[in-house]
């Protein structure tokens, strides 16, 4: 079966900050990428506080909240941001009777943090975020071996490692109920397509003459009971299309063996540039990888 990625990876399933660390790109200076923006300026507040936005993109972050005098409570959280524009709640600091220091690091993907305090009483306090931004020297480097790392597992074991959307072709419609898509595991399916032989295509409703399977391991278009494959003269190339949305994502998560293979790659490349271009990887790291990928391998036709 022949497929082709419609939509690529928007986030890689190991974040810049990630690689970093792993790579420990960061070990020296570190206090000279340490940045401090008050999300809440310092003062005595007696109702709710919306703290301004900060950049994390790409960089460990931890938000303080710093508590004097109260007569109520401080109930803060880091709250979440794609655009800077829709925010989600992230998580909560422990509620706050004043006089106390709290932290709390921000582990997600999202581009902008805030802290937002809902006051009781009359509350004296200032939230920061505090940005690890690390040296952007060896910034591009690193997101082209995260790329290049996930592709490489990808490739090994099947399987889109993060949600892209792909369309998959077929001759003809099989002779069995049902059949496999590429690129394990599936999320949704857009739409499953036929077209006969003067050019003509139709789209097939789901429910009525196909099913999605996004359970199995490997997830594919089933029949419905008591129904057969659409009767009709194929186009002579690629017939049969089916546009749909794989890869791990929050509700399924990549699995940790798959990551750290992706992390034991990047450091690898990071540390020996020359292979780089050559694609090549040593004896002990090449077996450490497919180790922890074997597991994983997807098998689909």
């Amino acid at each position: 079966m022949e497929y082709k990625i419609i939509t690529p990876v928007a986030i890689e399933p190991v974040s810049l900050a990630e690689a970093k660390l792993f790579t420990r790109a960061n070990d020296d200076a570190y206090k000279d990428y340490i940045t401090t923006t008050q999300s809440i300026l310092p003062g005595a507040y007696t109702s709710a506080q919306t703290g301004v936005s900060v950049d994390v993109l790409g960089y460990t972050a931890i938000a303080t909240l710093s508590a004097g005098t109260c007569s109520g409570t401080i109930t803060a959280k880091i709250q979440e941001s794609d655009d800077g524009t829709t925010w989600n709640d992230y998580a909560s600091f422990a509620v706050s009777t004043g006089n106390s220091t709290e932290e709390l690091a921000y582990d997600g993907t999202k581009q902008y943090i805030r802290v937002y305090a809902a006051v009781t009483g009359t509350c004296s306090f200032s939230a920061s975020v505090v940005v690890n931004s690390g040296d952007s020297t060896d910034d591009a480097l690193l997101s082209a071996l995260i790329t290049t790392a996930r592709e490489y597992c990808e490739n090994f074991t099947r399987r889109a490692l993060a949600t892209q959307t792909i369309e998959a072709y077929l001759p003809a419609f099989p002779g069995e109920d049902r059949f496999e898509l590429p690129l394990p595991p599936l999320q949704s399916v857009t739409s499953v397509k036929y077209k006969d032989s003067v050019g003509t295509e139709t789209t097939m409703t789901v429910g009525t003459y196909y099913l999605v399977d996004n359970e199995s391991n490997v997830g594919g278009i089933v029949l419905p009971y008591g129904h057969t494959w659409p009767n009709f003269t194929e186009y002579p190339v690629n017939a049969v299309k089916v546009r749909y949305t794989a890869g791990y994502n929050s509700l399924n998560p990549l699995p940790k063996a798959i990551k750290q293979a992706m992390c034991l790659l990047i450091d690898y490349w990071y540390d020996n540039r020359s292979a780089i271009t050559s694609g090549s990887v040593s004896s002990e790291t090449e077996f450490a990888v497919k180790a922890l990928l074997n597991m994983y391998r997807a098998k689909w036709f």
